[in-house]
């Protein structure tokens, strides 16, 4: 008789969770079906693989990760002088960049230009323009010489950079060392004329969503001048003579 009122009661519950299933049923159908919620897009590209390339390894990104910065972070260990740079330059650099840095043809020039930057004629040379010497050392590690870039040596990097930089008067003694150690006390002497970005705070006055719309010049706005008329790009020999 027990086992009779235990299958009753089992029955019973089945048949109310049955009711009840049709009963949600019955609500869901009498709506609108619920839109569909797109995953976000970045979640979806990195799930779908592409089939494309592969994984770079650590010593592939390696190769790229070489930037040089102003505070010394990045520099390669190593040593030069202007003596052994002198050779290396003049095999491998001054076809392009003349033997004293003065450019040949078109390519870019390296030295000279000193007190030209006001002038008529500006000559931007890694002595009168550029702002740290990293710059020039990150960009003959990673480009130089050209056709054949990233074929020196540590030593070789250290030894053009100190023949560069002595053909600029920022370093003197042909028989300096420049090492990784005391590269980051060089100094250009244009560097202070760089700075950061300080418009947030020196323009902030300009900056209002409401600007002023009062005591306007009267008409419409005139145009007094193109750029293209004013002649701004000194003509060939016109500017002063760069020793």
């Amino acid at each position: 008789m027990s086992k009779c009122r235990d299958a009753i009661a089992l029955a019973a519950a089945a048949a109310a969770s049955v009711a009840a299933l049709a009963s949600g049923f019955a609500q869901d159908a009498g709506r609108s079906p619920r839109p569909s919620v797109a995953p976000p897009a970045h979640a979806v590209a990195a799930a779908k693989r592409l089939g494309i390339g592969r994984a770079a390894a650590p010593e592939e990104i390696a190769g790229w990760d070489i930037a040089i910065r102003p505070d010394g972070k990045g520099l390669p260990p190593g040593k030069g002088t202007v003596k052994q740079g002198e050779a290396l330059y003049m095999e491998r650099c001054a076809a392009c960049h003349g033997e004293f840095g003065e450019s040949a043809a078109r390519w870019p020039i390296l030295s000279g230009g000193a007190g030209t930057l006001a002038s008529y004629d500006p000559v931007k040379s890694v002595g009168s323009y550029w702002p740290y010497a990293s710059t020039l050392m990150d960009y003959i590690r990673r480009s130089m010489p050209y056709g054949n870039a990233q074929s020196l040596t540590n030593d070789e990097l250290y030894d053009v950079t100190a023949y560069v930089l002595y053909l600029n008067d920022v370093i003197t003694d042909q028989n300096f060392e420049l090492n990784d150690r005391n590269f980051a006390t060089i100094r250009l002497g244009n560097a202070a004329n760089f700075y950061d970005d300080d418009r947030e705070t020196a323009e902030k006055h300009f900056w209002n969503k409401n600007p002023c719309m009062r005591n306007c010049a009267p008409g419409a706005a005139k145009i007094i001048g193109r750029a293209r008329a004013l002649g701004v790009t000194p003509d060939s020999g016109k500017g002063p003579k760069v020793e």
